[in-house]
């Protein structure tokens, strides 16, 4: 797998942190979500390395995740988007168990034409 296109993806949804309009394809959704966690992994390793977060989440994994909530509420959203759905549903995940349909609407194929949300997304190749 290219790492470098798996980065680029993933700076590139990062720099739409506030964006909530658009489309964003099953690639470049799990892409971020992939980088996500991989970075939150580490910043976990790194509290266990210097004995934080025993009672909880420690400096560093709270970090990570404070820095990439906006930006995973976003691409998420641009994600649903795409499959002609609202952000709204992402509320699902406050219940625990909508998480499994919100991950059922994540894997869908995108609309191949234009929605209310706008024109296809397009298309990034899997290996860039």
């Amino acid at each position: 797998m290219n790492t470098q296109a798996i980065w680029a993806s993933y700076v590139a949804s990062f720099r739409r942190y506030a964006d909530f309009t658009g489309r964003a394809t099953r690639a470049e959704f799990w892409r971020f979500v992939i980088v996500y966690v991989l970075i939150c992994l580490a910043a976990g390793l790194l509290d266990r390395v210097f004995g934080m977060g025993r009672e909880g989440p420690g400096l560093f994994l709270a970090l990570a995740e404070l820095a990439q909530f906006l930006p995973l509420v976003a691409v998420g959203v641009r994600r649903l988007h795409d499959i002609d759905r609202t952000g709204w549903w992402q509320l699902l995940m406050i219940s625990g168990v909508g998480i499994i349909l919100l991950v059922f609407f994540y894997a869908q194929r995108g609309e191949a034409l234009p929605n209310r949300f706008g024109p296809p997304a397009p298309e990034t190749p899997i290996l860039g």
